[in-house]
């Protein structure tokens, strides 16, 4: 006997080892032909989990096995369990993937039906595969032996049965649950093969053979032999090797071993001035050794490098690599492996919600797509067999291609859009023009397919540039790579977005010069009739032909340019339209807080939260254009306006549009959607009722007018103008079932309409009639009406019998799923007509896609009709708003009166700010009076925090809702049209412009000093603030001087600095007042009245606000003695009273009149026209 060295829980008692041997040997056919005791009962333990240690103390408690037992051979089939009548109907019911035993299992998309086809396969803790078990039927009830006969079925094992979902692809079995000992998945090289299989080691510490022990089973009585111990089986582990680490458990790098050191295609490493990190390279070995199915996925990937790649897989979409890990550390996405590569993975359903979070967190989302389905892919295989070896055809998988990219600015599906206002895509061209910045630039929103270009020469603080900017807010930029300055760049930073998509393009090969775009856009046969007539006359302009280049390439390599392009939706932009709208740059839209606070980057208290009440959101997009450019033209400023008074008057035909228009879906994105045939069968129906609604909402209106419409003006005008909707609507009321699209999200088209369709269903139905025949065939034969089809997961049409009459099926059936009361069987005609079928609806739902094709083209025809419609709704809708924000007003309200004069003038009555009345119940209103018969620059002072700042904001947001065409909140207003609004207000510093306070203080100024006019409204808060009082007075005064005797222009000069209000008391065209406060000096508290008053103040009261705000009062006096001996301006205004007090004999001129004159006598440059010489001989005769 040789040596025992192996553990206790190693080896295997006696009576277990003879009950695994195998079965059906001759040589110990004695030894089986013994019978059991009928009454012993054999429980044998549960199958512990494979992932138990090895070494754990089996429990053999319930185990009673007798020495003369016979052993059961491992391939006997046992008799199938049934499953409770509840889990059929989950069954039936499609729910989830179902298997035959798992009541309750729970579906993992590593599970899904899409594993096999494409050779890849998920490394999860399953068995190996083996060969299907043969069945045998019991032919002997006897109690002494078991007599089995062979069958061709299927095993009728519930356990080893899993459906495979809805997904292309042949599911191989994932998991097989077994109540006993489960048999073994590795077959022994000594067993014949029609031997049955041997049973698999329970793992409990059993000490079991690898291989068939049969022939130690001969026992020879003249010579026995004493029983050895056997190792313990590992069927997991290869000998002489060790087990692989699973994927995701390793770094990529450890796989892959070029993702160690990244290079670009052009092998450029990383931090190479010419790295590009969209890209990726991979070595040519590598591809040798890829699986067809890693081949595939990274042959995308090499070119979407800095792009999350969702590949479709199935039912789910699902990442790989660094895609996984980031999802996995982003989202806490499950991490699991497939073939050689790391993985996570989403449902399909809700694929656009998980797009959306890695969008909002910055990323790219590319989408890739299977084309075709695991049938689709044998029928095409089938088509192209031409002689080609079977080793060639298992390595086709199923075909993928890049569907779309998807990227913060380039957004298609409304669904994944935040709001209804337009996302921008700029793409930017610059260079100089006789020493001048010039810029060359093209956007585009993609959900509308509205591209907009321009090309203009700028100034040097790049004033058209900084205003585009901040009226667009880009969310995507394509920038030339080395192409813009530093300036223009640090305005970029400072006026975008945190979530701002930056893109750097190749010159040349990506950023495609202007001659180049030219030849490209004729190449692709964009415009097969005429080019739009922007781009045709922009032709020789080569900067504005550049950007479009740049955008044209990015939004091709989006997949997403040719929908796009051929839209044809080319408009001319122009920051700053002089001639027709009053000029809003980018600093005033910012300074007045027009669209965004300063508190947050919100909307909330914003202009454009206060006026906008449209219920479309192409109204929505149109009116923030009208914010951006209010009216100069008086006549349709009063033609607006005459619009909103006729509302208000008919509330009836207000309130109809709100209710008809409510609830109307964004049909200017939608057709847009239609025109790239990407849209969805419900979408379509939307658009279709969405139509149906604007014909009867115009129908109405015109009822409503009746026979004075061409008297109603704006509203009458875009009623007249709506185009016929009626008769090209009455074609798509029959064309298909609207309910069923709604539905199923199908388009079905009626009988006659699509003659294919029609075809292709009729074959469908009659292999249905031959469904019926064979049923009615076997409820014949069998004797039983109970018989139907049922689907069971991807195994449909499986014919239902009945328990009772089960035993009449012929034994060429092949049962495959069971309940209590009833078991499914296929069997070979009616699996003939299951494919026939399969085939039939897989050929029916590419009919389908093309019939969508076909309606959608269709619609498409008549596209600039329906953005005609389109357009006239969003105007009526942007005319309501103004009425509905008119009333919202409150009182006192009223109707600006605008005037033509010569001089400019603003006079608003108990103006109120209109963005404070929700917040402020008792807002104390001011008398505004600029120009005119008065002075134009309003000198104002005041205490710290009395409202000075207020007063300057809200004259400036009264002219632009006047402006706009929207009553104003005061008792009365007029004044003349202003052509810009210019404000210097706050103070702040561009740190990372390397601009300082004072620096940025005085560029503002600057460019209100250079493009000012006498019909510009500015405003200038604190000037001089950022340097010392020396130099901010002087500043300050030479500054209003220059506006009030040079420029001409009307506004307020907000200053602390209460000396200016001496310097300029006889200037004709600078009026000094102040804010009306209440002072108590042993208190040192100060009552705000918030009223304007004329005067100037008679200090800050710093002091005062210092002992509000809690400071103590020791620093505080320290404070105030300092300030009594230090303070300038105080210095300056005890001089100057001196000299008031000593007469006007002994006061000097003003140094700006000064200047004035001495430039005249001088001959200087110095502006010598008419209003200025007026001002300076009036202030002269002042004085």
């Amino acid at each position: 006997m040789a040596k025992n060295s192996s553990t206790p829980n190693a080896s295997t008692p006696a009576t277990l080892k003879k009950a695994n041997s195998s079965a059906g040997q001759k040589s110990i056919h004695s030894f089986f032909s013994k019978t059991p005791n009928a009454t012993q009962v054999v429980n044998l333990p549960e199958r512990s989990s494979p992932r138990k240690a090895l070494g754990s103390k089996p429990n053999f408690n319930r185990v009673t096995l007798p020495r003369d037992l016979t052993p059961v051979p491992s391939s006997d089939a046992r008799e199938p369990e049934i499953q409770e009548d509840e889990d059929a109907q989950q069954v039936e019911n499609g729910s989830g993937t179902p298997s035959r035993r798992a009541k309750s299992k729970r579906i993992n998309y590593v599970e899904s039906g899409s594993e096999g086809t494409d050779n890849d396969e998920i490394f999860k803790s399953r068995p190996a595969a083996r060969k299907p078990p043969v069945k045998r039927r019991k032919l002997s009830e006897s109690a002494d032996e078991d007599v089995y006969e062979q069958e061709n079925d299927v095993e009728d094992d519930l356990d080893d049965f899993i459906v495979p979902d809805d997904s292309d692809e042949e599911v191989k079995p994932a998991k097989r649950k077994r109540s006993s000992k489960p048999t073994s998945r590795k077959r022994s090289p000594d067993i014949e093969e029609d031997e049955p299989e041997l049973k698999p080691d329970i793992d409990m510490g059993i000490d079991v053979p690898g291989t068939s022990t049969a022939q130690q089973w001969k026992f020879d009585p003249e010579n026995p032999q004493p029983l050895q111990p056997r190792s313990v089986n590992l069927p997991s582990k290869k000998p002489g090797g060790t087990k692989k680490p699973k994927a995701h458990m390793t770094e990529p790098s450890e796989r892959y071993p070029w993702l160690e050191e990244i290079q670009d295609l052009d092998r450029h490493p990383k931090g190479h001035p010419d790295y590009d990190p969209r890209t990726l390279y991979i070595p040519p070995i590598a591809w040798q050794k890829f699986s067809p199915f890693e081949k595939q996925y990274w042959e995308i990937k090499q070119k979407f490098w800095d792009t999350i790649v969702f590949f479709k897989k199935g039912k789910f979409y699902e990442l790989y690599e660094n895609d996984a890990t980031i999802g996995h550390q982003l989202f806490d996405l499950k991490l699991t492996d497939r073939v050689n590569m790391r993985m996570v993975g989403v449902p399909e359903s809700s694929l656009e919600m998980w797009a959306n979070q890695f969008v909002a967190k910055g990323f790219k989302i590319a989408r890739v797509d299977q084309q075709e389905t695991a049938l689709g892919k044998d029928m095409r295989e089938r088509d192209e067999k031409d002689g080609s070896s079977k080793k060639g055809t298992k390595e086709q998988i199923i075909r993928r291609e890049l569907a779309c990219v998807l990227t913060a600015g380039t957004l298609v599906d409304g669904a994944m859009l935040q709001d209804d206002m337009s996302t921008w895509c700029v793409s930017i061209k610059e260079s100089e023009i006789n020493d001048m910045p010039a810029f060359g630039i093209a956007f585009v929103d993609t959900a509308t397919g509205q591209f907009h270009v321009t090309e203009f020469v700028d100034d040097s603080d790049l004033t058209r540039f900084e205003t585009f900017v901040a009226q667009t807010r880009p969310q995507e930029l394509l920038l030339e790579k080395g192409g813009l300055s530093v300036k223009t760049l640090r305005i970029l930073k400072n006026n975008t977005g945190p979530t701002t998509i930056w893109n750097y393009l190749k010159p040349g090969k990506e950023f495609w010069e202007g001659h180049i775009t030219i030849k490209e856009i004729e190449a692709s046969n964009y415009f097969p009739q005429q080019w739009p007539k922007v781009l045709e006359e922009s032709k020789d302009k080569d900067l504005m032909m550049s950007a479009v280049g740049g955008l044209i390439w990015y939004l091709r390599s989006l997949k997403i340019e040719h929908n796009l392009v051929t839209m044809g939706k080319f408009e001319a932009y122009d920051p700053i339209k002089k001639a027709t709208s009053l000029v809003l740059d980018g600093q005033t839209l910012i300074n007045l807080e027009v669209f965004t606070n300063s508190f947050d980057g919100g909307v909330d208290g914003t202009l454009f939260q206060l006026l906008n009440r449209c219920v479309t959101p192409f109204g929505k997009r149109l009116f923030k254009q009208w914010v951006c450019h209010p009216l100069m033209d008086t006549k349709k400023i009063n033609a607006r306006l005459d619009a909103v008074d006729s509302l208000n008057a008919d509330h009836k035909t207000r309130d109809r549009f709100t209710v008809q228009m409510g609830r109307m879906p964004d049909l200017e994105r939608l057709i847009s959607r239609i025109h790239a045939g990407s849209c969805k069968a419900q979408d379509f129906v939307r658009v279709l009722e969405g139509f149906e609604q604007i014909e009867h909402t115009i129908s109405l209106l015109k009822e409503g007018h009746g026979k004075t419409t061409e008297n109603q003006g704006v509203i009458g005008q875009l009623v007249s103008a709506m185009p016929e909707l009626r008769d090209r609507l009455a074609y798509w009321h029959k064309a298909f079932d609207r309910e069923k699209a709604k539905e199923v999200g199908i388009l079905v088209p009626e009988r006659g309409v699509e003659e294919d369709f029609d075809e292709s269903q009729d074959y469908i139905e009659s292999i249905q009639k031959g469904f019926d025949d064979i049923l009615n065939k076997w409820r014949k034969q069998l004797g039983s009406s109970a018989i139907c089809y049922r689907d069971n997961g991807k195994e449909i049409m499986q014919m239902e019998v009945p328990i009772k009459v089960a035993s009449k099926v012929p034994k060429d059936w092949d049962q495959m799923s069971a309940t209590k009361q009833v078991k499914r069987y296929y069997f070979q005609a009616l699996r003939k007509q299951v494919r026939e079928l399969q085939e039939a609806q897989e050929t029916h739902s590419k009919i389908v896609k093309d019939v969508a094709g076909r309606f959608y083209a269709r619609f498409d025809e008549d596209y600039e009709v329906w953005l005609a419609a389109v357009k006239i709704i969003a105007q009526l809708d942007c005319l309501i708003s103004l009425a509905k924000a008119s009333t919202s007003l409150g009182q006192p309200a009223c109707r600006p009166q605008f005037v033509h004069e010569e001089r400019s003038v603003l006079e608003l009555k108990d103006l109120r700010h209109p963005c404070l009345l929700d917040k402020v119940d008792d807002f104390i209103p001011n008398d505004i009076e600029l120009g005119g018969d008065i002075a134009n620059i309003t000198l104002l002072t005041g205490a710290n925090a009395a409202g000075k700042s207020t007063v300057l904001r809200m004259t400036c947001i009264a002219v632009i809702m006047a402006q706009i065409g929207c009553y104003v909140p005061c008792e009365s207003a007029r004044l003349t049209p202003v052509d810009r609004i210019m404000s210097r207000l706050g103070a702040q510093d561009h740190i990372f412009a390397a601009q300082s306070t004072f620096f940025v203080e005085l560029a503002e100024t600057k460019k209100i000093l250079t493009e000012a006019t006498p019909r510009s409204l500015v405003i200038l808060d604190e000037l001089g603030r950022g340097t010392s009082s020396h130099d901010g007075v002087a500043v300050a005064q030479a500054v209003l001087h220059h506006l009030a005797s040079h420029i001409g222009c009307i506004g307020f000069f907000a200053t602390h600095y209460h000396s200016l209000g001496a310097e300029f008391r006889y200037h004709p065209e600078v009026v000094s007042k102040r804010m009306q406060i209440l002072v108590d000096d042993e208190e040192r508290r100060v009552t705000f009245l918030y009223k304007l008053e004329d005067g100037v103040a008679e200090g800050s009261f710093g002091m005062h606000c210092a002992a509000m705000c809690g400071i103590s009062k020791g620093v505080i006096n320290r404070a105030e003695e300092a300030a009594h001996e230090w303070e300038h301006t105080s210095r300056i205004s005890q001089k100057l009273k001196v000299k008031e007090e000593e007469g006007s004999e002994g006061q000097a001129l003003p140094l700006g009149i000064l200047s004035d004159i001495a430039a005249v006598l001088q001959g200087g440059e110095v502006d010598t026209g008419n209003d200025s010489v007026n001002a300076l001989l009036r202030s002269i005769e002042a004085l």
